[in-house]
């Protein structure tokens, strides 16, 4: 023999020590042999042709797994074509995908069925391949039960690490391994039963001895999966009879013996050897069961022979002992079945099936692609192999799945459900360099609620979309393992919290469980797969981002501009008020508004940008508004990083247009539409709100009680007290004067602390301004030398006590603040004022901030009792610090954390004692007749009331925007800024007494909620009273708003008032004089005296200049518009018998008042349109400045209609107090005035005119006319019995 190269010699030095290191050395009867590497060597030689394979390295199984990070395989005895020919063929099916890379490593080793776990021998029905270094799952094709425990050459193999790099893939064996020393058995002729003579065993009470034991010999009809319950392992096989259809089911569950599956192949002859008998309890279901000394054999006609039955199972009665796992299987999935619902229930087909994983749909679900049309579901089997082989590319064989179509309305593909008499067989591995993931071994959510529920196919692929959608949207924010925590090992995940009510849901208890008995062993086959309903989602949880889609996308469905405005008032307008008011307006839904039904769920975070609460998922934000059923402000910074789950909620829209129509004709044309965008964001109730999942920590119990006061009171009336951050959560107050030798320096000696404590001070805000640009100067954080104006808004606030130190150590008193006294009995610190300056990220503490609110800041990591002090800007003199009058002003730090204690109206009657100087500090909330009365002498008011009409207007032309206001025309602002925002406050629904509120529009992108029929809190508003001396108040830079309650969830028509309008009350015009200011609306029977004035004229709709002849009449500068505007006003003497009213018509109830028909009113419109304008007056209405055309044919009649006595009649009139009249008239005392009926003369009483608003005209017919005046009579004899009783 030739003596071996240099490198054959180091390559066999390697392989000496490789075998040293990495092969066990056998026991012989000296005592231990040489690693068997000649053996190897020699396998390595005939594989090769007789060379060593130099370019190859042996590799260990620790290598291998720390080594190699990506895919990979290695073909021992291939050339480089034969591995590019079969690399080609891998990628067929999937061009996108890679192939396996090769590499050139030998890989020797042990297969064995068990692994070493604690101590202790695991065998679970898997194989590995293991050697001195380690062990690693492996995945045969074809397996022999001799290379079990023996030595194997794997010339063929393909490595699948897993895609968490932290643990260890598994081996795909590609081609069968070589025996190393195989010892060879001589089998000896066997006695064997058939099944045709073994069933009637299984079905009568034939006595057998004890002990004694049956070889059965058959075809494999039917393999079982293989189950694991409560850590037994155990599969069923089914033999058949040669020659006959008869079967006998054997269960496998001795562990040296599940290795058989991978042998096991249908319609292959087997011999089962040591079979006995047994039944099931429950169901008395009898089989044959393996024991200890049972093997599996290949079936030879040569080496077996029949043995009568007779003469061997004669004796005791058969086994009575159950099954223990098959029992412990099917307690463990006592649940109910599902209820049959009307519909058409479909059965599914039962099919073989041959196809090619081309993607993994959800491994931890079990549901996998085949050939990229087909769903292949294993959740009703146990993956007690992990899904190994089951990769892109691999190709699978079922036998006896279930065919069913259409499962889920929303799930695209046909599905083939493997239950648990299905098999399922991998017939090829995959080419492909793809990655390996393993489902849960423990925990799988997925299969946990699948058997708990006892789900059929439709709602486990909709409980499959809903989890991974959860997934994808949170696992960003909480990790994978926090949201799928299952409550079988500890307190139940997010996701289970989520899914188990919707589950609980559409699930109904059922009486009967699930058999798995009739499942695997019944003739006629029953399974949860049989029959199904085509399932539409009950409900939906998409991400925000597609929220946010959903609901622009329903606002603006089959939205056309002619939907906000009335035709009636729209055909009056001109351009620029018909533009305005189509500009902006909004939209509302709640969760019925989509199907199907839609749950908002997101972690609640406060952007420091807007300012503004959001639900937050991995797509996207949502602003939200938060509010309390019973009014209170929400202040819950516990919540801050918690899921959250909302049914009930309103899914606001505010839609924002851009248009120039010339007119009300032209609202069809879409195109002059510039532009359309929308605002999104959501309100809701915190008792609304589920805490899926609570950030750092369980939020206290009273969450989703009704009264939100139990969030800041215990029972006892004691006040709660938690901190919410990481830092802060185990923190406990601490005093800082622990005894008094330290009182002066108590902050000295706490440097060993410094990490585990932090400063909190105690205080109470009395006031907070709105956020807004100001001129703080601040350098910018880029280059530090230009300035400019700061986002912020401002707090002032009162400290209660002294600074304290929070340990996690120390324990915790309840606002021991409020308790602080001196030696004396008197407070030991005087309250002090402070300005709180927000700016930075510290404005996420807007939304939560509220006058009337006790909060504590708390600084991290800090130890210096002084911090507040220190921080001061600008600074105060020392000598100052004690003065109240001298606040200090506090920029908050961006790192400090607010939390929310309690509210000042919560406080005990201890504490308020202890504390005097906190009696009477509740805010003055005023009441909207208050701030109406003349009486009224404050400049800034706080009132709250409901939000009767929002309308968009254009600012006063007198009133110049601030600088301020200039800077805050931001890209993001979606208003003009020469718009504000009229809201009418009423205080309750119906009430008569209204207030006008102004805000800017540059305020506005700060603000949600200010809907119709929202209950609102202002604070800090500017009364202003109008040269009519009409009371109203604007939003100002100190200005602040809260909104208290939602609207209703019937939200009538955008533009209009909220809710269904009351008809207004019946009133005597002697009646109004006290209440004018307070009245927004009344109704009168009255008498129609006269016509004052009429004006019928067509204007211009941009200049409003006079409109004739098709063109505008405005010379300079030429007006280029070509659309008129018909206008029409006329002013009207009424009386009903206590006083008289002047009253002004508009357009369409000129028409009423003169009683013309929508026919005659049309054409008197036309014959007006080539005058321009036509005007006529009668007597008082001289001096008005109505010019008349005696000579004009249209005039003419108009006067004699006017003067005509048949508008002289009996009319129904609603109407408001006009707040603009011609004239303003002072208040003057009644006059006597004289009245004729006929010959008779009357002397009364009478007030000066009113001026009032026509809003409505209606005819009266004499039953409704004498019905009306009985019901004045009526009330004016009540009213007069009652001032004569007093």
């Amino acid at each position: 023999m030739a003596e071996p190269s240099a490198a054959e010699q180091r390559w066999l030095q390697a392989a000496r020590d490789f075998a040293r290191r990495a092969l066990p050395a056998r026991e012989g009867p000296g005592g231990p042999e040489p690693p068997p590497l000649d053996a190897v060597l020699q396998r390595l030689r005939s594989a090769g042709g007789g060379d060593l394979p130099l370019g190859y390295s042996f590799i260990s199984i620790s290598d291998l797994q720390r080594q190699q990070c990506t895919p990979c395989c290695s073909q021992l005895t291939w050339s480089t074509n034969e591995f590019k020919e079969w690399a080609q063929q891998g990628q067929g099916g999937l061009p996108t995908q890679s192939a396996l890379p090769r590499t050139y490593l030998i890989l020797v080793g042990y297969l064995t069925n068990g692994r070493q776990e604690d101590k202790e021998e695991l065998v679970a029905g898997c194989l590995y391949v293991k050697d001195n270094t380690g062990i690693i799952p492996c995945e045969l094709l074809h397996f022999e039960l001799e290379w079990l425990e023996s030595l194997l050459l794997f010339p063929s193999w393909s490595y699948i690490p897993q895609t968490d790099q932290s643990a260890a893939g598994y081996v795909e064996i590609l081609v069968d391994p070589m025996p190393i020393n195989l010892p060879k058995e001589v089998p000896d002729s066997i006695p064997v039963a058939y099944p045709a003579s073994a069933k009637p065993l299984l079905t009568s009470r034939i006595p057998c001895k004890k002990r004694s034991k049956l070889t059965v010999a058959g075809e494999l009809a039917r393999l079982g999966p293989l189950l694991c319950i409560c850590h037994k392992t155990f599969f069923f096989l089914f033999l058949k009879c040669l020659t006959s259809a008869v079967w006998v089911p054997v269960l496998v569950q001795k562990p040296n013996q599940l290795a058989w599956r991978y042998i096991l192949k249908l319609g292959h002859r087997y011999t089962v050897t040591g079979l006995s008998m047994s039944s099931l309890k429950k169901s008395g279901q009898r089989m044959f069961v393996t024991g200890v000394s049972s093997r599996l054999l290949p079936y030879c006609a040569e080496q077996v022979r029949e043995q009568p039955l007779d003469s061997a199972w004669q004796g005791e009665s058969t086994q009575s002992s159950s099954l223990e796992a098959a029992e412990q299987l099917s307690d463990s999935l006592e649940v109910g079945v599902e209820e049959e619902r009307p519909g058409s229930t479909k059965e599914s087909k039962i099919i073989s099936y041959v196809g090619t994983v081309t993607k993994i749909l959800n491994v931890q679900a079990g549901l996998f692609l085949l050939d990229n049309k087909v769903c292949l579901c294993l959740a009703y089997q146990q993956l007690l192999n992990s899904a190994r082989g089951l990769r892109p590319g691999a190709c699978v064989e079922l036998i006896d799945v279930h065919l069913l179509q259409k499962p889920l309305v929303s799930f695209p593909f046909i599905v083939l459900g493997a239950c648990l008499s299905s098999t399922v067989v991998l017939k090829s591995f995959s080419r492909l360099s793809t990655p390996y993931q393993p489902p849960a071994s423990s925990g799988n959510l997925y299969f946990q609620l699948l058997f708990r529920y006892n789900l059929g196919m439709p709602l486990y692929l909709w409980l499959v979309s809903l989890l991974e959608t959860f997934e994808e949207r949170f696992s960003y924010f909480f990790g994978r393992r926090r949201l799928l925590l299952s409550s079988m090992h500890r307190n139940p995940g997010a996701a289970e919290k989520f899914l188990v009510p919707l589950l609980q849901a559409v699930v109904p208890d059922g009486e009967e469980a699930r058999d798995i008995y009739n499942e695997i062993l019944a003739k006629i086959h029953q399974c949860p797969l049989q029959k199904y309903l085509t399932l539409t989602p009950p409900c939906q949880a998409p991400s925000l981002s597609a929220v946010c889609h959903m609901a622009e996308q329903k606002s603006w469905e089959g939205f056309s501009p002619s939907q906000l405005l009335s035709p009636l008032e729209a055909q009056h307008m001109g351009t620029q008020e018909l533009n305005r008011r189509l500009a902006w307006s909004y939209c509302t839904l709640s969760a019925e508004s989509f199907q199907p039904r839609l749950i908002l769920l997101g972690v609640l975070r406060v952007s420091s940008r807007s300012s503004s609460l959001q639900l937050q998922d991995k797509s996207s934000t949502l602003p939200c508004v938060i509010s309390h059923k019973d009014g209170s402000p929400f202040a819950h910074t516990a919540l801050i990083g918690s899921l959250l789950q909302v049914e009930n909620y309103q899914l606001v829209v505010e839609r924002f247009l851009q248009t120039d129509f010339p007119s009300w004709e032209q609202l069809a044309n879409l195109e002059h539409v510039r532009e359309k965008k929308s605002s999104v964001y959501v309100h809701f109730y915190f008792e609304d709100v589920q805490v899926l999942h609570a950030a750092e920590g369980q939020i206290q119990k009273g969450l989703r009680s009704g009264n939100s006061s139990s969030l800041r009171k215990k029972d006892d009336g004691s006040l709660t007290s938690e901190l919410e951050t990481p830092e802060a959560k185990m923190l406990k107050l601490e005093d800082p004067k622990p005894d008094t030798h330290r009182e002066k320096n108590c902050q000295k000696g706490q440097s060993s602390t410094r990490r585990t404590s932090c400063v909190s001070h105690l205080f109470l805000v009395t006031q907070k301004e709105g956020l807004m640009l100001r001129n703080y100067q601040l350098p910018r954080e880029e280059d530090g030398v230009g300035q400019e104006l700061q986002r912020s808004f401002q707090a002032t606030v009162l400290w209660l006590g002294r600074p304290r130190l929070w340990s996690y150590s120390r324990g915790s008193g309840n606002l021991p603040e409020l308790e602080e006294t001196s030696c004396d009995g008197e407070e030991g610190m005087t309250q002090q004022e402070a300005l709180l300056l927000f700016m930075g990220k510290s404005l996420r503490w807007f939304p939560f901030l509220h006058l009337d609110g006790l909060y504590r800041f708390v600084v991290p990591h800090c130890s210096d009792l002084e911090v507040f002090d220190k921080l001061c800007f600008p600074p105060v003199p020392a000598n100052f610090l004690s003065r109240s009058s001298c606040p200090l002003c506090l920029p908050v730090q961006d790192s400090w954390y607010l939390q929310h204690e309690t509210w000042i109206s919560c406080l005990t009657e201890h504490q308020l004692a202890a504390n005097s100087v906190l009696r009477g500090m509740d805010q003055r909330i005023s009441s909207i007749p208050e701030v109406l009365s003349n009486s009224f002498t404050g400049s800034l008011v706080s009132f709250s009331g409901e939000i009767v009409e929002r309308t968009l207007c254009a600012s006063p032309k007198n009133e110049k925007p601030s600088v301020t206001l200039n800077l805050q025309k931001q890209k993001e602002s979606l208003l003009a800024s020469d718009h504000s925002v009229k809201l009418s406050i009423s205080v309750a629904p119906g009430s008569p007494v209204v207030v006008d509120v102004y805000i800017a529009a540059a305020y506005l992108q700060h603000l949600w909620g200010l809907l119709p029929g929202a209950k609102i809190l202002f604070q800090n508003l500017e009364r202003k009273i109008s040269r009519f001396h009409n009371v109203y108040c604007i939003y100002i830079a100190s200005s602040c708003v809260s909104i208290i309650s939602l609207p209703a969830s019937h939200l009538p028509f955008p533009s209009s008032p909220a809710g269904e309008a009351s008809p207004p009350s019946l009133v005597f015009l002697s009646s109004l004089q006290p209440c004018l200011q307070h009245l927004p609306q009344a109704r009168i029977l009255c008498h129609l005296s006269c016509v004052l004035t009429l004006s019928l004229q067509w204007v211009c709709s941009l200049c409003s200049s006079i409109f004739k002849e098709g063109r505008c009449t405005r010379r300079s500068p030429p007006c280029p518009s070509h659309t008129g505007v018909r206008q029409a006003s006329a002013r009207v003497l009424v009386e009903d018998g206590t006083g008289e009213a002047l009253v002004l018509c508009r357009n369409q109830h000129v028409a009423a008042m003169l009683g013309l028909s929508l026919l005659e009113w049309e054409a008197l419109q036309n014959c007006v349109q080539s005058r321009g304008r036509v005007s006529v007056q009668h007597g008082e209405a001289t001096g008005t400045g109505c010019v008349e055309e005696p000579e004009d044919l249209i005039a003419c009649y108009l006067r004699s209609l006017c003067r005509s006595p048949l508008i002289c009649r009996p009319i129904l009139l609603d109407f408001s107090l006009d707040r603009k009249p011609s004239k303003i008239l002072q208040p003057a005392p009644p006059q006597l005035r004289n009245f004729h009926c006929g010959e008779v003369e009357f002397v009364s009483q009478v007030g000066p005119r009113l001026s009032l608003l026509c809003l409505n005209v209606e005819e009266v017919e004499q039953e409704a006319l004498r019905y009306l005046n009985s019901e004045r009579i009526r009330r004016t004899s009540s009213h007069c019995q009652a001032g004569a009783t007093a």
